[in-house]
């Protein structure tokens, strides 16, 4: 008997777990004790999502030092950093002027009419400071940035030591045969871990529900239609510069990641997809040197949905308490958001600790940003999913400027790239 794609099976537990919740909710209406149920609930969830965090750190690291140790050529690694960071400026900033174009386009916020009464949010607002930001892309200790799974300090510490093993040629390769297989262990384990993402999923769908009730999908249904069909329209672009670069083998990149899209999506979490992603992405197929180095510089500097949100929540927190913002004001906003978006970790509800920061230095009220604490699980999710999208993007794009050819559907060697196109 065949057994179902994880894809059918995540959908399937999507599904049932709106249903389980819908029914907790009914059954017991007082928030206090609809609260306490879904905090058992989550306690799915909340292990599934250890379990990834769990293997992050190691993956990065292992997959990271391979593919540059293969690359053996420092000039090359200088190369598609350079390719990779091209793109992905350039797509934060369309990222961010689209949420700032569509949310002045549609204005949810007008209308609403409120009052600052001084509330706060009891969320720690995260620096603005391009010093403190610089100085921390650079870890203390790597054990530290490992233990804490700050992605962009464990990029910098793999960088080092993939040079140095590539530099070090043949003295090292015992020790980057090793990492190797150590990559692939993790992989094996990443395997027997997305095996529970189905109950991941039905365990955060039904705990959302059971707080907040199908209600809340009504209530802020204008804000979450207007944001979602914003997400749509960078989805159409981003396939639509997939197809620029990539041609036909868009299409079978956007079939090849629809679980991890999925899987972000209903988690509200584009690093519990992180793993997913890799192995979609080898049978485009991009090299696993390409995918190692690009991918993980991706969730630090690559966040396309995140970013979109941030200009569209924090203009439409102004609209909300009727504060007309000017054009020059939002262009700033923008490029303050394009520094602090910045290494801003995929996992879910970072980005209301940068809309917080942004809320605060343009002395708009903090108070704010309650308006969005409760559907903001369901917006996390459409921000997750596309992350997904502009990350798996990204490596395609770069491994086609490489010469790879990532239409073909021919399996790629492990670690290695295919040889570069011939010159027109």
């Amino acid at each position: 008997m065949r057994r179902p794609k994880l894809t059918t099976v995540i959908l399937i537990g999507m599904v049932l777990g709106i249903l389980v919740g819908w029914a907790c909710n009914t059954m017991w209406p007082d928030p206090r004790i609809a609260a306490s149920i879904a905090g058992y609930i989550t306690l799915l969830t909340d292990i599934f999502l250890r379990l990834i965090k769990m293997i992050i750190a190691p993956l990065v690291f292992c997959t990271l030092v391979v593919g540059v140790a293969h690359m053996g050529d420092t000039k090359a690694i200088g190369r598609i950093g350079v390719k990779a960071m091209a793109w992905f400026v350039s797509a934060s900033l369309v990222s961010l002027l689209l949420g700032m174009v569509m949310v002045n386009l549609m204005q949810p916020g007008v209308g609403l009419n409120l009052v600052d009464t001084g509330a706060t949010t009891n969320l720690k607002v995260a620096s603005l400071s391009l010093k403190e930001f610089i100085t921390h892309l650079v870890p203390k200790s790597a054990v530290e940035a490992m233990a804490t799974n700050e992605i962009l300090q464990i990029v910098v510490f793999s960088l080092f030591f993939g040079v140095a093993a590539a530099a070090l040629g043949d003295r090292a390769k015992g020790l980057v045969d090793i990492i190797d297989q150590g990559s692939h262990v993790i992989l094996k384990i990443t395997g027997y871990i997305m095996g529970l993402a189905p109950i991941a999923v039905f365990a955060a769908m039904a705990a959302t529900v059971t707080t907040q009730g199908l209600g809340v999908l009504v209530t802020y249904g204008k804000f979450m239609a207007e944001f979602y069909l914003s997400l749509a329209v960078l989805w159409g672009l981003l396939i639509l510069a997939g197809f620029l670069f990539l041609q036909g083998g868009i299409i079978r990149l956007v079939s090849l990641i629809r679980e991890p899209f999925l899987l972000a999506f209903s988690t509200a979490s584009s690093e519990a997809a992180y793993p997913v992603t890799m192995a979609q992405l080898e049978k485009l197929p991009v090299s696993k040197r390409i995918i190692s180095f690009v991918l993980p510089m991706g969730y630090s500097f690559n966040l396309d949905g995140s970013m979109m949100y941030c200009t569209f929540a924090v203009i439409f927190i102004a609209q909300a308490y009727n504060i007309e913002l000017t054009l020059a004001q939002q262009i700033t906003m923008l490029l303050v958001l394009m520094l602090t978006s910045k290494g801003m970790a995929g996992v879910p509800r970072a980005s209301l600790v940068v809309i917080a920061a942004t809320l605060a230095s343009f002395n708009l009220p903090e108070a704010g940003l309650l308006l969005l604490l409760g559907i903001d699980q369901f917006l996390d999710m459409g921000r997750s999913a596309t992350n997904v999208v502009g990350n798996s993007l990204a490596t395609a794009v770069v491994a086609k400027w490489e010469g790879e050819d990532v239409s073909s559907g021919a399996k790629t060697p492990a670690g290695t790239s295919p040889a570069p196109a011939p010159a027109q």
